[in-house]
C-alpha cells in the first residue's frame, strides 16, 4: 500500500501499533482509500476487513472518525463494520447513518428508536428512505425529524404514512409546509392538506398538485375572493394572469374548473384562462366572449378544446353575468346565488350532471348560511 494500490505488512504494522492517533487515522483513511477497488487482491481484501475490526476497538475517537468517514459511500464495506459503526458515538456514526447503503432497514428502524433527535434527522435525510423506515420516523413524534423526513424528496411515503403525520402535526407549517412542495401527493393528502394549510400554500397545492375539480373549483374561488368580476375593473389583473399561468404550467387549469369559476361569477379568471389556452391577448378573449352573438365563443371553445356540452352553460352564465353587474353590487354572496339559480333555470337538462351537481351544492351552501338561526 505503499504506492497507494497495495496493502503491506509494514501498513498495518504501522495502523496497529503506532501511538499517535493521527497516525493511526492517516493510515486508516490510506487503508480505506484503497478498499473495494478493482487491483485489491482477495487476501489484502481481508487484511483489509480485518484491520477495520480492529480498529472499532481503537480507543482513539479521531481514529474511528477517520474511518466512517472514509468508508461512509462505500457499498463494498462489510455489514458488521458499517453496523458497528453506525452505533458509535455521534460523531462516528453521522457519517455512515447519513450516506451508507450498506445499513438495512432493521439497523436503521433500531437506529430512529435508540438515539438522538439529531441522528433521527439525519436518517430522515438520507438519499432514500424506504416506507417502513419513513413509519418509524413518524412514530418518533418529532416534529422537527417528521419536516425534514416530508421534505426529503428521496422519502418514500404511503399514503397512511401522510394521513399518520396529519393526524398528528396537521397544524404544524414546519411539516405541512414541505410536505405541500413535494413534488407528488396522492390526492386524498392534497385535499386534506389543503384544508389545514395558509392560502399561499393553498395555492401552490392547488396549482402543483392533483386534487378534485370540485376541491380545486372550491379553492380557486377562496383564493380570488377579492378579485373584481369585470376585466376593466381594478388592479387584480396580473394576479389572475400569474395564476392562471401556473395553472397552465402545472397542467391544472382545466375545463371544469374555468366553467365552475365561471358560474360562481369570475367572469376574469374564465376570460383570462381562455386567453392563455387560445394563446391570444387577454382583450381579444375579452372581445370574443362578449362579441354579442355566439360565434366568437362557440369559436374560442373549439380552438382551446373545451368540451362543447360545456357551452350552453357557459352562455347562460355569461348572459346572467352581463345582466347583473349593475343589480349585483360588491355583495359576493348574493351575486353567486343569483348566478346559480338563474344558471340552473336557463340551462337544458341534457348539460353534464357533474358540474351541475356541483352548482346546486354551492347553491344549497349559500341557502344555508343565509338561513335565520332559530
Amino acid at each position: 500500500m505503499s504506492d497507494e494500490t497495495t496493502l503491506s505488512s509494514a501498513d498495518v504494522a504501522k495502523l496497529l501499533q503506532d501511538p499517535n492517533s493521527d497516525n493511526r487515522a492517516a493510515a486508516a483513511q490510506k487503508v480505506a482509500s484503497t478498499f473495494g477497488g478493482e487491483n485489491l487482491s482477495d487476501s489484502e481484501r481481508a487484511i483489509a476487513e480485518d484491520i477495520f475490526r480492529a480498529m472499532l476497538k481503537d480507543a482513539a475517537v479521531r481514529v474511528r472518525e477517520a474511518l466512517s468517514d472514509s468508508l461512509k459511500d462505500n457499498p463494498a464495506v462489510p455489514h458488521d463494520v458499517a453496523a458497528s459503526l453506525a452505533k458509535d458515538v455521534e460523531s462516528v456514526a453521522m457519517p455512515m447513518i447519513t450516506s451508507s447503503d450498506v445499513l438495512t432497514d432493521e439497523d436503521l428502524v433500531d437506529i430512529v428508536k435508540t438515539r438522538s433527535e439529531d441522528v433521527q434527522k439525519a436518517v430522515a435525510g438520507r438519499a432514500n428512505v424506504s416506507e417502513r423506515v419513513a413509519d418509524a420516523l413518524v412514530d418518533s413524534d418529532n416534529e422537527d425529524v417528521v419536516a425534514t423526513l416530508v421534505g426529503n424528496e428521496g422519502a418514500n411515503l404511503n399514503e397512511g404514512t401522510f394521513d399518520r403525520v396529519l393526524d398528528k402535526f396537521g397544524d404544524s407549517e414546519k411539516v405541512n409546509a414541505p410536505m405541500a412542495h413535494r413534488s407528488d401527493l396522492p390526492v386524498g393528502v392534497s385535499e386534506r392538506l389543503v384544508t389545514m394549510v395558509s392560502e399561499q400554500l393553498r395555492e401552490h397545492i392547488m396549482t402543483h398538485h392533483e386534487i378534485s375539480p370540485t376541491t380545486a373549483a372550491d379553492l380557486l374561488l377562496e383564493s380570488r375572493e377579492k378579485a373584481t368580476v369585470s376585466l376593466v375593473e381594478g388592479g387584480s389583473m396580473q394576479t389572475v394572469q400569474e395564476l392562471v399561468d401556473e395553472l397552465a404550467k402545472n397542467k391544472r387549469l382545466t375545463p371544469t374548473l374555468m366553467l365552475r369559476a365561471l358560474c360562481m361569477g369570475d367572469t376574469t379568471f374564465f376570460e383570462v384562462a381562455l386567453a392563455k389556452k387560445a394563446d391570444i391577448p387577454v382583450l381579444n378573449a375579452y372581445k370574443l366572449v362578449h362579441d354579442g352573438g355566439d360565434l366568437g365563443l362557440k369559436r374560442l371553445f373549439e380552438v382551446t378544446n373545451m368540451p362543447p356540452q360545456f357551452l350552453t352553460m357557459a352562455r347562460a352564465a355569461l348572459d346572467i353575468s352581463e345582466e347583473m353587474v349593475e343589480t349585483g353590487g360588491d355583495d359576493r354572496d348574493t351575486y353567486r346565488k343569483l348566478m346559480i339559480e338563474r344558471v340552473l333555470t336557463q340551462i337544458e337538462d341534457d348539460i353534464d350532471t357533474e358540474n351541475l351537481d356541483y352548482l346546486i351544492g354551492k347553491l344549497g351552501s349559500a341557502h344555508a348560511s343565509s338561513a335565520p338561526v332559530a
